[in-house]
């Protein structure tokens, strides 16, 4: 059974930082393409970042340059560092896999998180 496991979220100010984490179980996260998706309030799921099992990132442009993802292999492990935290940044932020070593669109996903929330606000 495959079980990804989000953590990290909270509330923090603009300009704050935050790791979010995503533990994998029943799969081997270096061997699928993971991504992070958000959802905001009255927004569809997008994409933020995903990395292949090639270790080739891609982002959604209005997060590059403030958010980061990687992968802990001896963890199982996904992260997404995120910094320069804007209000507009709030989502409850979702992490998936999907086996393959390409980019893929929310629909091809094959497992997801629960999510966790991330809020910016003063």
């Amino acid at each position: 059974q495959v079980q990804l496991v989000e953590s990290g979220g909270g509330l923090v100010q603009p300009g704050g930082s935050l790791r979010l984490s995503c533990v994998a179980s029943g799969i081997i996260v270096s061997s699928y393409t993971m991504g992070w998706y958000r959802q905001g309030p009255g927004n569809p799921r997008e994409l933020v970042a995903d990395i292949t099992s090639a270790g080739n990132t891609n982002y959604l442009g209005s997060v590059k340059g403030r958010f980061t993802i990687s992968r802990d292999n001896a963890k199982n492990t996904v992260y997404l560092q995120i910094n320069s935290l804007k209000p507009e940044d709030t989502a409850v932020y979702y992490c998936a896999a999907r086996s393959g070593g390409y980019h893929y669109t929310a629909y091809e996903y094959d497992y997801w998180g629960q999510g966790t929330q991330v809020t910016v606000s003063s």
